[in-house]
Formats: C-alpha cells, sequence, structure tokens
C-alpha cells in the first residue's frame, strides 16, 4: 500500500467527516487506507464516522490520550509506505495526494514532506514550513523583531518569512496538519514522542528525522485548507499549558546541552512568563466574552418580555 492516512479525532464530528470526505474525493492512481483515531470524543462522532466511513479504519479510545500517542496508534496499524498525520479539521484538494506521494517517490532522500497549507480566508498558515526554534529564532520572533524585518533571514528564523511561499525548498520543520513522513524514516528515528501531549511533536519528529541525515521538504505545488482556530480564540488552561510546556520540553530535550546554563535560565524563564501573561490574557477575554453574551441575553429576554406584552419599541 502506498499511504496511510492517520486523522486524530476530539469532538470534531462534522470536520473530521468533511475531512474524511475530501480524502475519498481524492484523485489518482494511488492505494491508501485511512485510520481514525478518537479520543473519547463526548459527541456522536464514533458512531457517525462508522455510519458514514465503515471502509475508514477506527479505533475508539476510552480516555483522551493525546495527539502524539493516538497518531502513534495509528502508525503501528498502518500497511502504507507512506504515513500522512492529518489534522480533522483540514480539506484536501482533489490531486494533493498524489503530488505528495508522486514527491517523495521522486525525492528518495525526503524523509518527510508537508504541501503548502492555507486558512479560510487564503493566506498562508506559516507553521506549514518553519525552522527550528532555537533560543536566537524564538527570541526574534517572540519579541517582534521578526515581524519588523520580514525579509531579513537572521530574524526570520523560524517563521522563514524571506522565503517565497510558492517554491519547493529543504526546510527544517512541518507543521502535524499535514506532515507527509517515509517509512524507513520512522523506523530509524521512531514514532512520535509521546511525552509531547498535543503540541510540539511535530517539531521534535522533524529535528530527529533531519538528525538522521534525511531531507524534510514544503512543497509549494498543491495545497489543503486548514481550519485553524475557527473555533474560538478561547483557550482552556490545559490547552495553554501544553502548548508552554512543549517548548520548555523540546528546548530542554534538544537544546539544554548545547547552550550554557544562563541561556537556558533565561529561555525557561522566557517561556514561563509567556505562559503566565498568556493565561492572564486569555481569562481576560473569557471574561469580557461572558460579560457580551450576558448582556446580549439580558436584551433577547427584555425584547421578548415586551413583545409578550405587546409593547413595541
Amino acid at each position: 500500500m502506498d499511504l496511510s492516512i492517520i486523522i486524530v479525532n476530539y469532538n470534531t464530528r462534522q470536520l473530521t467527516l468533511d475531512c474524511l470526505q475530501s480524502v475519498y474525493r481524492s484523485q489518482g492512481s494511488y492505494t491508501y487506507e485511512a485510520i481514525v483515531i478518537d479520543n473519547a470524543s463526548t459527541d456522536d462522532s464514533v458512531s457517525r464516522i462508522q455510519a458514514e466511513y465503515p471502509q475508514a479504519q477506527l479505533i475508539s479510545n476510552d480516555d483522551n490520550v493525546g495527539f502524539s500517542r493516538a497518531n502513534n496508534q495509528g502508525i503501528r496499524i498502518a500497511k502504507g509506505r507512506y504515513i500522512l498525520l492529518l489534522n480533522s479539521d483540514t480539506i484536501v484538494e482533489p490531486l494533493t495526494l498524489n503530488t505528495m506521494i508522486t514527491f517523495m517517490d521522486t525525492h528518495p532522500d525526503c524523509g518527510a514532506s508537508g504541501c503548502k497549507v492555507v486558512l479560510p480566508d487564503g493566506s498562508l498558515d506559516k507553521a506549514c514550513r518553519r525552522g527550528f526554534p532555537t533560543p536566537s529564532a524564538s527570541f526574534y520572533y517572540a519579541f517582534g523583531i521578526a515581524k519588523l524585518f520580514p525579509t531579513t533571514p537572521r530574524f526570520n528564523q523560524y517563521q522563514l518569512g524571506y522565503l517565497s511561499p510558492d517554491e519547493t525548498y529543504p526546510i527544517d520543520c512541518l507543521v502535524g496538519a499535514f506532515m507527509m513522513v517515509r517509512r524507513e524514516a520512522i523506523d530509524q528515528v521512531g514514532m512520535l514522542d509521546e511525552e509531547f501531549f498535543m503540541y510540539g511533536e511535530d517539531i521534535d519528529w522533524c529535528y530527529r528525522i533531519k538528525k538522521a541525515d534525511w531531507q524534510i521538504y514544503y512543497v509549494a505545488e498543491t495545497k489543503i485548507t486548514h481550519y485553524k482556530g475557527a473555533s474560538s480564540r478561547r483557550k482552556p488552561f490545559r490547552i495553554i499549558y501544553e502548548f508552554h510546556r512543549a517548548m520548555h520540553l523540546f528546548h530542554r530535550k534538544h537544546y539544554r546541552l548545547k547552550y550554557s546554563i544562563l541561556t537556558n535560565g533565561l529561555v525557561y524563564t522566557g517561556i514561563w512568563t509567556k505562559f503566565i501573561f498568556s493565561f492572564i490574557q486569555n481569562r481576560i477575554l473569557k471574561r469580557k466574552v461572558n460579560k457580551q453574551t450576558v448582556q446580549g441575553d439580558s436584551t433577547f429576554h427584555e425584547q421578548k418580555d415586551h413583545e409578550r406584552k405587546g409593547i413595541s419599541q
């Protein structure tokens, strides 16, 4: 089999169904399988996926085991020469999978590749082609210096803003929303690190793949649409925490021994200071939205009361 497509679902029933529909509408002569891992969804995802796409292999977990562990469940049973990690909130173009398989077949040095990822408004999801988050790259990105000098390579080591999104080239890091990996590379470097719960596992995997002398490519000839952050800007504490914990974990795992105690201390302090500010910002936003909701409900009920009493405004 050419390709195994792994989709992790957690309470994203309709998004997952739409994603599967785009997968099964794909065009090409390759062979593939779709594997869906459900992380203990509380909606009717499992029954709907089983009913509408019985040809997909479905694993239903009793607990939310996280993104890395769920994908590893799929990788263990996958039969494809290539493994594709595909987010449930994506839509695949008809020729995307065929284009990417052809690229991998014609580039034997390529351990992993990703296509252009665009947001619903047509703009580029900048996470689809990145450099590794070294201390300097992270500093320039976190403090907005990269935005001030978007065409300067030194200041854009992370989001690679100086490179054209319409060209194909080797990069450091892909995004887990669409990441096609060669079976031989997985056999060599291992599967996703399950210590990363829901962020950072893609960067860590790319780091290990490149360290094993495989190339990683950004392929601009085809694209997918990523409904990233479509639900809400408000984030639960767990999401904010796991995002920053992943940064800490990645640095500790790959950079701690390469830098001085001072640099490491500054990095860890920066990560957790940012976590505190992100948490406070999220709380303020949540209170603001809740207040607007309460005011809206009050106006709605007041209007209904007027209607019941025959009062016009």
